[in-house]
């Protein structure tokens, strides 16, 4: 029976640091295979050219480990290393209840922020089993495994935290989930891209303030979203169609959005957007950035020529959630598997039907009804 169950057996824990080169971990178990050891854990860090290499193994055979103490060190010292041998039983003491992922991102990450977070975690009663850089350009991001606390209660506490220090905590449970298919889902405007669609298509017919007004209007709440864009699509009635292309051309992709699309892509992940804007600049995202979903509103054009009006299907706040749900069920990912990320009052039950829900530079409601923010990189 292995150590892991067993917790008498004795076992030993051989510790390596020194300067990180190739073949040191091979050298360290090749060393230890003439020993009939079993491994029970391995802990590797390499920071800043420094190794620290940990392997828990079952004690050797009677009377040989004084030899294997004796060989490693010998082998450590070879490689211009340090070895440490301590004598215990068993495994790592069993970790408790309640398993969460927590990632920070610092612009930068402060001494201060961390000593914070750190102490907010065992407040809540939690372990840090782990910690390990998952970034370290544009922001510094890492990520802390906690145990013995509820996820839920660890969001709460660090979300309040999170914004006294200046960084953005995201807080999931861990487990194989996190592993398996996933779908994002994204808002556009001031989200994805850094522009209102509807503003820019408002300066080529010269009739900003005008949408401006209406915008204001829909938010202190005396038009809803259908009524307020009904609104200011009609101020665009009569422009010619070829103001589209000049449209797309001057959407600028929020800093990072490229590379967030492609790193998901890359790793197995579908990705799609949700727009209150329209069609016509969406299909367009969608082949640039080769993103699997895409839908929005759409202008009406006749006769070369936008005609005030949309058609088809209005994407409002419950269109957003309604779409969330048939992308997921066509990329046969379960709703428990989505994120969706947003910055309006118009995404909140989007975010709210997600697996995860993300407010990106949004609203003080909106961050506090999501999951998780991201405010400050």
């Amino acid at each position: 029976m292995s150590a892991s169950h067993t917790p008498d057996v004795p076992t030993l824990l051989v510790k390596i640091f020194g300067k990180d080169r190739p073949g040191i971990t091979a050298g360290l178990f090749d060393t230890l295979a003439a020993y009939s050891v079993d491994v029970v854990d391995i802990e590797q860090v390499v920071t800043r050219g420094r190794i620290v290499l940990c392997a828990l193994v079952t004690e050797p055979p009677a009377g040989l480990e004084g030899d294997l103490r004796s060989t490693v060190h010998s082998w450590a010292e070879s490689m211009k290393m340090q070895a440490e041998i301590i004598s215990g039983l068993g495994d790592n003491r069993p970790r408790g209840l309640g398993r969460s992922l927590v990632t920070v991102l610092g612009h930068p990450l402060t001494a201060e922020s961390t000593a914070a977070i750190a102490a907010r975690i065992t407040k809540t009663g939690g372990n840090i089993d782990r910690i390990f850089r998952l970034a370290k350009y544009p922001v510094t991001a890492v990520e802390f495994a906690v145990s013995g606390t509820e996820t839920e209660e660890l969001r709460t506490a660090l979300v309040t935290e999170a914004s006294a220090l200046g960084v953005d905590i995201a807080v999931v449970a861990a487990g194989l989930h996190r592993r398996a298919q996933r779908l994002v889902v994204m808002d556009v405007d001031s989200t994805l891209i850094q522009d209102e669609v509807i503003e820019l298509f408002a300066a080529h017919a010269g009739c900003e303030d005008e949408v401006a007004e209406v915008t204001a209007a829909a938010m202190r709440g005396e038009l809803d979203f259908e009524q307020s864009l009904h609104a200011r699509v009609a101020l665009l009635e009569g422009l010619d169609a070829s103001v589209v292309h000049k449209v797309r051309e001057e959407v600028r992709l929020t800093p990072g959005a490229r590379t967030l699309i492609r790193t998901l892509k890359r790793l197995g992940f579908q990705v799609g957007v949700v727009s209150g804007g329209f069609t016509q600049v969406t299909d367009d995202l969608k082949e640039r950035l080769g993103l699997d979903f895409a839908q929005a509103n759409t202008l009406e054009i006749v006769d070369g020529k936008l005609t005030g009006r949309v058609t088809g299907e209005i994407v409002d706040r419950a269109g957003k959630a309604r779409l969330l749900r048939r992308f997921a069920a066509e990329a046969g990912v379960p709703l428990a598997q989505t994120v969706a990320i947003g910055d309006g009052a118009n995404d909140l039950d989007m975010l709210n039907a997600a697996g995860l829900g993300v407010a990106f530079n949004a609203k003080p409601v909106v961050r506090q009804a999501a999951h998780t923010a991201v405010n400050f990189p």
